[in-house]
């Protein structure tokens, strides 16, 4: 039976591989790929019954598309779901290419697991060159969809490393192998705070690595659950395999003082909720603004919004942002909000707005 369900599975995962590179895997490649699905099928806590949980370390990586909710908004059915597959296919062969398992997709989400079937000592290490791979993939994803005129998409991805309960959850109908526990759902919070392009990871995985990765400083950021601030730090480069994070968000970029109103929309679960909240954008810059809003905005909360561009006579419509800092001065709210989706041409004009701007402040 696990024969024929192997077979059957790796034809699966094969197609989709040759669907999105062009040729699926051969050779070495290929036969890792058969030996990671087979552990899975084999290993004894497969067999085991249903609600029978074992604790064990897993390092856990959950990865998140941004700009993703920007594209279901602008394009048909059937270009969402090519993007899709072609990014989760892309995905998947890196994955299996480091050993990791798929717990579970979740739209445009992915769960992986290092060490939940079948421990490694280096589970932590495959993990992170899993990430990074992901990102430097990400990138050229990006470079096809210039080429067909798709908007750029982007990765969040936050990585925890702890004690779970695995095993099988469902019933004779139906089960699943998966993981349980406040270690997973740390790695959520993880993800959650991710900005694009960005791979984080816990001080429990960094314990487990510092030695193999260039991190930056820890950032302290408060989890819903957790008594303590948890320290978080940013994965910039592996040395040792040559690899390095291709950030995307650029903090340190001209800025310019504005006075613009604007309207935005809270985005709660990816969904854009209805109701129009008031603003005031206080200072502009290419890859995101200061803004005083109407209301309290939540640390890596999201928001959708436009902006209106008068000196290049455009108006940026459908603009995706993340909130990374929020404080209150005198009375106002005030926030710090990056962009995570723009589309090119609304990118290109505010760069031309805020260059204008300053050559404009220059002169006086």
């Amino acid at each position: 039976m696990n024969d024929s369900i192997l077979r059957d599975t790796l034809q699966r995962i094969q197609g989709l591989i040759a669907k999105s590179t062009g040729t699926p895997l051969q050779g070495q490649d290929e036969k890792r790929l058969e030996n990671v699905l087979r552990n899975m099928l084999d290993h004894p806590e497969n067999g085991a019954a249903s609600g029978s949980f074992l604790n064990r370390e897993v390092t856990i990586l959950l990865a998140d598309l941004r700009g993703f909710t920007s594209l279901t908004a602008a394009y048909p059915a059937g270009t969402v779901f090519e993007v899709l597959n072609r990014c989760l296919a892309r995905m998947s062969e890196i994955i299996f290419r480091h050993q990791g398992a798929i717990d579970k997709f979740m739209g445009d989400s992915i769960m992986v697991l290092f060490g939940a079937t079948t421990p490694h000592a280096d589970d932590v290490r495959r993990a992170l060159a899993c990430a990074v791979e992901m990102q430097l993939a990400m990138n050229e994803i990006n470079q096809n969809h210039k080429q067909l005129g798709l908007p750029d998409l982007y990765m969040g991805i936050g990585i925890n490393t702890g004690i779970v309960m695995a095993g099988l959850v469902g019933s004779d109908l139906y089960s699943e192998f998966t993981v349980i526990g406040d270690n997973v759902n740390l790695a959520s919070r993880i993800e959650s705070f991710s900005l694009r392009g960005q791979v984080l990871i816990s001080p429990s995985t960094f314990e487990r690595c510092r030695d193999f990765v260039v991190t930056g400083e820890p950032m302290d950021v408060h989890v819903k659950g957790k008594t303590v601030p948890v320290s978080l730090r940013e994965v910039h480069a592996i040395p040792s395999l040559g690899h390095v994070v291709p950030r995307q968000e650029i903090r340190r970029s001209q800025r310019i003082e504005v006075r613009i109103p604007f309207t935005y929309q809270v985005i709660e679960n990816k969904t854009v909720i209805p109701r129009l909240h008031q603003g005031v954008i206080l200072d502009l810059s290419y890859h995101g603004v200061l803004a005083e809003a109407d209301q309290p905005l939540p640390t890596y909360s999201e928001i959708k919004f436009d902006l209106d561009l008068p000196l290049v006579g455009h108006r940026a419509t459908d603009i995706y942002a993340k909130v990374v800092k929020t404080k209150q001065d005198a009375g106002r709210y005030l926030s710090g909000i990056e962009f995570t989706s723009v589309s090119a041409q609304s990118n290109m004009n505010i760069q031309l707005f805020v260059q204008l701007l300053i050559q404009g402040s220059e002169q006086t």
